[in-house]
Formats: C-alpha cells, sequence, structure tokens
C-alpha cells in the first residue's frame, strides 16, 4: 500500500540532488528490498518567498520549495533521514524536527542558538539523523522567531517493512495540519509585541491543510474536502501547527478512534472529540458509514483557550463528502458540537483516557527508582518598562513568561557548541533552580511582586539519570493550560490534577503501568502535571512552552545531558557545515 507514496517522496526529492546520493541510493534501495534494511531518504528543501492568498489578503510568506503547508516527508522507522535546506530569504531559519529523538545527533534538532546557529542568507545546512523506535506522526517546522507560522510540514513515520499497524490497516491515509493565518507579517506583530511590551495580535485564521474554509469571509473556495467511499477506514494523522492555540476537533456524526500520540502508539480510545496542544500529533481511525448518507459533514477546529489574553476566536471547518447517492440538488449540511471555549473539565477528562499500549510488543518502561525530582512552576510575569519608555503590559509593565521565575535570555552562541567544546561558562550557568524560588499558593492569590528574572540557566543530568518532572501552572496574571515540549526526549505523563501538587498525596496515584508517552503536553489550567523519562540521550535540549508567543516572553529552559560511557552513549562530533553566528 505505501510502496507507491515511499518511492514517490524519494523521487520528488531527489531531482535536484547530487547525481552520487542518487546512484548510492538506487542501489540502498534495490538491496533494501531483498534485506528489508533501512534506508537513507533524501529531500531538498529551499527556503524561498512564494505569494499566497487567504481571506482575500494576498502576502509573500516564507515557504519550503514554494508550498504551504511544506512538503511531507516519509521515513519508516529506523530509516535515515537526509534534508538538505538552503536559504533563500533575508530572515536567518532553522528547522525542528519536533519529536524525533535525535539519539546522537543533537546538532541536527534546530532551535536556534540552542543546538545550532542560524542558516544565514544564501547559507546551506544538512539535517543527518536516523528515526530509532518511532511510528506515527511527527512535524517538522521552523525555529526560531516566528516563522512556523508558514514553515511546516508532516513527517509520516511507517513501522518497519513487514510490521502491521497494531489497529486495522486503513484504506487510505491523510494529514490533517491545523495552522494560522495572518493578513499582516508574523515577525512584525511579534518585534511590535516585544517592544511595546503588551499582548500581539492574534491570527485572523485557522487553517486545515492551509485553507481557511466555508466559515470565514472570502473563503469557500479555499475549503479543505476528505472525500471519501462509504464502508472505509481511513487513518487521519493529525497535526496541530497552529502557533498559539490548543482546538478542540470533531467531524459531525463521526466517532473517532485515536490510536497514536506523538508516534508512540496508545490503547484504541473512542472519542466524538479530540483535543489537541500546539506541538502534539493525533493518529485516528475514521471509520466511515456503511453506505453514503444524504448529508455532508462539517469538520470543525475551535480554540480551547483559558488565558485572560485575547485570542483568535472563530472556528476552522472542512467537509467530509460521501460519493452522491442520488440527484437531490443539495444535501444538508451536518455540523458538530464543540466544548465551551474554557472547558477545563472535559480537557482534563479526555488527557486523563490516554493509555499506551503497554503490551509486550510495545512496553511501557516507566522509570520507577527516580534519581532526580524536580518541581517547576509555569506561567507568566512581568518585567519593567524600560527608561524612557510607556509599555503595554500589566500596570504600565513588560509581559514575561517564566519556569521558575526565570525568564530565558537568548544567547548569541549555541549552547551544544558551547556544551561539546568545554567554553560553557561564557553561554549559560548551570544553576537553573530545581524548585520555585519564591513558594507560593501556586494557584490561589497570586503574590504582590510578579516580576521575573532573567538568565540563560540549565540543570545538568548524568547519562541516564531517572528524572521525575513536576510542573504546576501558577495564577500569576491568571491561570492558562501551558503546552509544554520536550525536545530530545519522550516522556511519560504519570499523574495529572487541579490545585496545587500535593508531594505527599498525589505520587499514590501516579499511573507507572501505562501511562501515555509523549513529547508536548498539557500543564493544565490551575494544575499540574508530572512526568517521567530516563536522560538516555546526550546533548543540549531545550524545554518550552509550545504557544509561541510564551516561547518569545521567556518561557524555556534548557537540560544538558552528559555522555555516557559506552561510544554509543556519547554525542558525536559536530558535523563540518554547521552554521556559525
Amino acid at each position: 500500500m505505501h510502496r507507491g507514496k515511499e518511492m514517490g517522496a524519494t523521487r520528488n526529492s531527489l531531482m535536484s540532488y547530487p547525481l552520487i546520493h542518487y546512484l548510492s541510493l538506487t542501489i540502498l534501495l534495490a538491496c533494501s528490498d531483498v534485506s528489508h534494511a533501512s534506508r537513507t531518504r533524501y529531500y531538498k528543501f529551499d527556503i524561498i518567498m512564494k505569494n499566497y492568498t487567504r481571506l482575500c489578503h494576498t502576502r509573500s510568506i516564507v515557504t519550503v520549495n514554494g508550498q504551504f503547508p511544506g512538503p511531507k516527508i516519509v521515513v519508516r522507522d529506523e530509516d535515515r533521514l537526509v534534508v538538505k535546506v538552503t536559504n533563500h530569504v533575508k530572515d536567518n531559519v532553522t528547522l525542528h524536527w519536533h519529536g524525533v529523538r535525535q539519539l546522537q545527533s543533537g546538532w541536527a534538532d534546530g532551535p536556534a542558538y540552542v543546538t545550532q546557529c542560524p542558516i544565514q542568507t544564501g547559507q546551506t545546512y544538512v539535517y543527518n539523523f536516523t528515526i530509532r523506535g518511532q511510528r506515527g506522526t511527527l512535524f517538522w517546522h521552523a525555529h526560531i522567531s516566528w516563522l512556523r507560522v508558514t514553515l511546516y510540514g508532516p513527517i509520516v513515520i511507517l513501522p518497519k517493512k513487514g510490521v502491521p499497524y497494531p489497529f486495522p490497516k486503513p484504506y487510505k491515509e491523510v494529514p490533517i495540519l491545523f495552522g494560522e493565518w495572518f493578513n499582516s507579517d508574523p515577525e512584525a506583530i511579534i518585534a511590535q509585541s516585544l517592544q511595546s511590551g503588551g499582548g500581539p495580535n492574534v491570527s485572523d485564521a485557522y487553517t486545515i491543510n492551509g485553507l481557511p474554509g466555508p466559515l470565514y469571509n472570502c473563503s469557500a473556495k479555499d475549503t479543505f474536502k476528505l472525500k471519501v467511499k462509504p464502508g472505509k477506514t481511513y487513518l487521519l494523522r493529525i497535526v496541530n501547527a497552529a502557533l498559539n492555540d490548543e482546538l478542540f476537533f470533531s467531524i459531525a456524526n463521526h466517532t473517532l478512534t485515536i490510536v497514536d500520540v506523538d508516534a508512540s502508539y496508545i490503547k484504541p480510545l473512542d472519542t466524538q472529540i479530540l483535543l489537541i496542544t500546539p506541538g502534539q500529533t493525533t493518529d485516528v481511525l475514521l471509520q466511515t458509514k456503511i453506505q453514503s448518507p444524504h448529508a455532508t459533514f462539517l469538520m470543525a477546529a475551535r480554540p480551547y483557550a483559558t488565558g485572560q489574553g485575547t485570542f483568535d476566536n472563530s472556528t476552522v471547518a472542512g467537509l467530509l463528502e460521501y460519493p452522491p447517492t442520488s440527484h437531490m440538488k443539495s444535501l444538508p449540511l451536518l455540523k458538530p458540537t464543540l466544548p465551551a471555549l474554557n472547558d477545563s473539565a472535559f480537557a482534563t477528562n479526555f488527557t486523563s483516557k490516554l493509555r499506551s499500549l503497554a503490551n509486550e510488543q510495545f512496553p511501557a518502561n516507566v522509570p520507577k527508582h527516580i534519581d532526580r525530582k524536580f518541581f517547576f512552576t509555569v506561567g507568566l510575569g512581568t518585567e519593567p518598562c524600560s527608561k524612557n519608555q510607556t509599555c503595554q503590559g500589566p500596570n504600565g509593565t513588560k509581559f514575561a513568561a517564566a519556569v521558575n521565575n526565570v525568564s530565558w535570555t537568548l544567547p548569541t552562541t549555541a549552547l551544544l557548541q558551547a556544551h561539546y567544546f568545554g567554553n560553557w561558562s561564557k553561554v549559560y550557568t548551570t544553576d537553573f533552580p530545581v524548585n520555585p524560588p519564591f513558594p507560593f499558593n501556586y494557584t490561589g492569590t497570586p503574590p504582590n511582586n510578579t516580576f521575573v528574572s532573567n538568565g540563560t540557566k540549565v540543570v545538568v543530568l548524568n547519562f541516564n539519570t531517572s528524572v521525575e518532572l513536576v510542573m504546576q501552572d501558577t495564577s500569576i496574571l491568571g491561570v492558562e493550560s501551558h503546552p509544554l515540549h520536550l525536545h530530545g526526549y519522550d516522556f511519560f505523563v504519570v499523574g495529572q490534577g487541579i490545585g496545587n501538587f500535593d508531594p505527599t498525596k498525589d505520587p499514590a496515584k501516579f499511573n507507572l503501568i501505562d501511562p501515555v508517552s509523549r513529547n508536548t503536553v498539557g500543564v493544565p489550567s490551575g494544575g499540574w502535571v508530572a512526568i517521567r523519562f530516563f536522560a538516555d540521550n546526550p546533548g543540549v535540549w531545550l524545554m518550552h512552552c509550545h504557544l509561541e508567543v510564551h516561547t518569545s516572553w521567556g518561557l524555556r529552559m534548557a537540560w544538558v545531558v552528559n555522555d555516557g560511557p559506552l561510544p554509543s552513549q556519547k554525542l558525536l562530533p559536530p558535523p563540518s557545515d554547521l552554521p556559525l553566528c
């Protein structure tokens, strides 16, 4: 079923690749048909400007190969991926392969000034890494400023050849990518926001596969249509690539069966509605009706919004269409019912139902004995306004965001280089607080002083340390859900709750049997989440909120994981074409 699709992906990406690579890949493909060996897949990404029109606004946007959303990458578990990226635009660019473990290949992870300096105008960098032990859907996106608003695309990870899915084989697979559209330049929006200290302007529409859909002005023709056949099973590979919004999603009169999240299989879960935060992926089976119904079905998504700031309060829609069964001129359009915008009870209930497969073939190796425990508060705060400036944040301050009251200062040299070459002391400090420096009633009355501190601080871990991290939302400037993404790792979500985490009572309720494995988790609004992982991947790994405005305000930190004793446990040397700052 996938053979033609795979070969097509490889062929398209090879069109402008050097002949020697093409010949070596041809030999590899021929050999692997016999031995089922893993393959190397080559893609060429040219970062170029291209005009696109949405909502009757034409704008020149940053794209890969002129595509919006960007190209789909198709690989198998254990394949090597080589992506040659050339930057033809004025902005500095990096690309992040979101959710890919990057074992020993941290140089390819992509966050600007963390694992690499940006690719400057006219420069090329080759991302070279191997997929290991992951199956499902991930995505790639820019990881500098707000460029990921248009620079993103899906990564489809198929099982190894001959290995079936642990669920019924779908008739067809369809990527569903949620995004946001801005009529004005997002780079100008965030620059203005950081200058004024106020909240940024929100997007003008959400999109499905780059299309806003019929509920927006001037967008009826820009509607994603999923044409299906009766009595078939479709695998929808859903990605939330939106910049700043968690989303509820539903298809009218259809049940979705979730089978995979963040490229990790789960126990199948039936739902009418799913919640997906920016940075998360969700694979669902859609079973179509046995016979063509006399109706068209709306698939719709709208935000789950918990903060007090402004947000894009609109709904993106696409159409699920069956073949016509009669000469009816117009079919009724059935619409789904989505939860209220601030339905935190639904969010908590939904996320608590997800469970790893945790069987013999796909075990859940949850750390039972913990070497190091951490407690991080995540939330908003403020910074003083600069002298001779009027600021638009709370009470004339600037908005900020922090982890344990430390708001991240972006360095001018990449942390991974500083770590690898031993000159880190000039770039970062290793004194990131493992507990909040000022304990208070985190979800109660906020403290009078809302100022954050600033710094480029990291936590250093020895190789294979077992880690438990509790992340606690705070009520400073209002409680809010925060989708936290950890680079370089999947982690187990062992517990969550509303209110303040209780270190004596709550751990007794942790699920250490089959907790869901993720790379991005929502810290509940006015609540906490507990995760566990083994620090078995050497390098420097960013952890940040995937609401881009919060990242811009400083809601990020980094983990430095030291090498282990064996060759397979050490970070490899940097590639020769690693960009310079």
